[in-house]
């Protein structure tokens, strides 16, 4: 290339030579130079073309031809090619999501669905009106003027403590004497607060509000549980009597605040679920928030719940602070069949809600976390206090298991007159005592054959012989007819007098407790009580064909199994195991 430059310049200077004058002999020289720069820049260019392109390409632009080269994942057994794959940048189309936007009605309702507590139907249907007692005295707040704590939470702060509100309940049962009453669920900074407060009642077709003045705090603790201080968020159902002349109609929405015209910084929707034609079903079950960030519980999850079903569960209705997208798989599932309601929850106040740090928090915090759990319980119980005969509070390695009887409602058809015979009144609640099943108990016997191994309950029929003691750790079928506040064992208060409680014969049925140890309260105890001495129960085998293939078609219809998964199977075979 460098011969062909000098070539050419030698040839322009001779004939420069010829030219008559220096003017045309320099526009000469222009004209030969820049001949030979476009030369040495094409057959540049050509040879990068073809060194990129194996000498098959030439010429083209950068924008009209791209080339994608992909290298496939390293074999020990095959030789690794490149694929080469060419597109016109041009003739692409990004795939983005179209949708048209939604209006202001459909994310109305879209907020709605997620957040049930807010009265966002009944703000959107006033909106731009003007509802208030006068124009300085009790405005309807709206939802931009709501002072909003963790997403699902309200906050009402007063002279003599902060209020956070977490949903408002329309309560006209048969045994409240001052009904029909609007109670309110809220953590409050303070131990028996004194600070005055009032609803703000809101009917639809009234530019007013009905003023009640708050006539209890109702405390969802005991003292001697510790946590007893004022500053340390308390749990309490607030009450507020619907004033005469009303009590025919069921508000809208509730506003706390301390005095009746304050401009409210809470406004939250009035939930009164009603049964369609009015009729109960059996059985719901209530579930506290899960805290399963990286716990993939997701096969026990299906397991547990597949048997409630099988039991007599008409739906399970849970709560969720953070868990495995796995868990979430399964919830989304049984959610699109009807069978269970996730609710989402976060802690109120300046407790931590950072995924990870929340599940700390819990951990270390276990009194807090008691106090917390107080209040997803207590809102299950009134959204579906009229829709349901009975509910019961359980976690997700718990089981009411029959033992005379093959479900619930058989159970409680041969309990009820048993506990009438020794009481005539019906009770508030009917408890069953708690054994263990150990994860531990199952390791010492091996896997049984016949059964799968992802049926983490099949698996594990050995329990403790002992149960805990009368009382202890139970779990209850509550009468919601009864029932005023609930704890994750027992009704705290109840409606006409103090709470009665019918203890469940274990011969009847009892509760299967599926953990890896004791709780904490007893492990001092539990090797000599519960962990050195252990029977066979297989109640839970009665069902077992049922289950087994509920569960596994489940399973397989979200995709848990991988493509040549193979069931494991080892001694001893299910059927060579006596029953108890």
């Amino acid at each position: 290339m460098e011969e062909g430059g000098m070539s050419v310049m030698v040839t322009a200077k001779r004939v420069a030579r010829w030219c008559p004058t220096r003017a045309l002999r320099r526009a000469l020289y222009i004209l030969l130079w820049g001949s030979l720069c476009y030369v040495l820049v094409r057959f540049s260019g050509q040879e990068e073309s073809g060194l990129s392109r194996g000498g098959t390409m030439t010429g083209r632009l950068l924008l009209q031809k791209i080339v994608e080269t992909r290298s496939p994942p390293i074999s020990t057994t095959e030789t690794t090619s490149n694929t080469t794959t060419e597109f016109n940048p041009f003739e692409l189309e990004p795939s983005v999501d179209k949708s048209p936007s939604l209006s202001e009605q459909a994310l109305a309702e879209q907020i709605q669905a997620e957040i049930p507590n807010l009265p966002v139907r009944y703000w959107q249907k006033y909106k731009g009106k003007v509802l208030s007692k006068n124009k300085t005295c009790a405005k309807f707040p709206s939802l931009y003027d709501i002072s909003f704590n963790n997403v699902y939470w309200q906050t009402l702060k007063t002279s003599n403590g902060t209020f956070h509100l977490f949903g408002s309940y329309y309560d006209n049962r048969t045994l409240v004497t001052m009904k029909p009453v609007i109670r309110t669920l809220g953590m409050i900074d303070r131990l028996d607060p004194k600070v005055k407060t009032y609803c703000q009642l809101w009917f639809d077709g009234h530019k007013e509000p009905v003023f009640s003045k708050v006539w209890e705090y109702k405390y969802i603790w005991y003292k001697k549980w510790g946590n007893y201080k004022n500053g340390l968020l308390q749990p309490y159902l607030i009450a507020c009597q619907v004033p005469p002349g009303y009590r025919h109609l069921v508000p809208e929405s509730v506003s706390l605040v301390e005095r009746p015209c304050d401009m409210a910084t809470t406004n939250l929707r009035v939930i009164n679920n009603r049964p369609q034609g009015g009729q109960k079903e059996n059985f719901a079950v209530c579930v506290k928030g899960l805290d399963f960030l990286h716990d993939d519980l997701s096969v026990r999850l299906v397991e547990w719940l597949e048997m409630l079903f099988i039991l007599g569960a008409n739906k399970v209705f849970l709560y969720e602070l953070e868990v495995h997208p796995n868990i979430s798989k399964i919830l989304k599932h049984y959610e699109e069949l009807g069978r269970v309601e996730v609710m989402k929850l976060t802690l109120p106040g300046e407790q931590p809600n950072i995924p990870g740090l929340l599940h700390m928090y819990l951990k270390s915090k276990v009194t807090n976390k008691r106090q917390n759990e107080l209040i997803p319980y207590n809102d299950c119980l009134y959204k579906n206090m009229y829709r349901y005969k009975y509910i019961a509070l359980l976690d997700t390695d718990e089981v009411i298991m029959p033992k005379s009887s093959m479900t619930w409602k058989s159970l409680m058809e041969t309990v009820v007159p048993k506990a009438l015979k020794t009481k005539k009144d019906t009770r508030a609640s009917y408890n069953v005592r708690n054994v263990y099943f150990m994860d531990t108990m199952r390791h010492t016997h091996g896997w049984f054959r016949e059964i799968p191994h992802y049926m983490h309950m099949l698996q594990h029929v050995y329990r403790s012989h002992n149960y805990t003691k009368p009382g202890q750790y139970v779990k209850c079928f509550h009468d919601p007819e009864r029932v005023l506040t609930l704890h994750n064992h027992f009704p705290l208060s109840c409606l006409g007098g103090s709470c009665s409680s019918y203890a469940i014969d274990t011969e009847d049925a009892h509760l299967q407790h599926y953990r890896a140890d004791c709780v904490t309260t007893l492990k001092k105890s539990c090797s000599q009580e519960y962990k050195n001495h252990t029977i066979l129960d297989t109640t839970i085998w009665k069902y077992r064909e049922p289950l087994v293939a509920r569960v596994t078609e489940t399973l397989l219809h979200l995709g848990f199994f991988s493509p040549g998964t193979a069931l494991r199977s080892t001694d001893p075979p299910a059927s060579a195991v006596r029953r108890k």
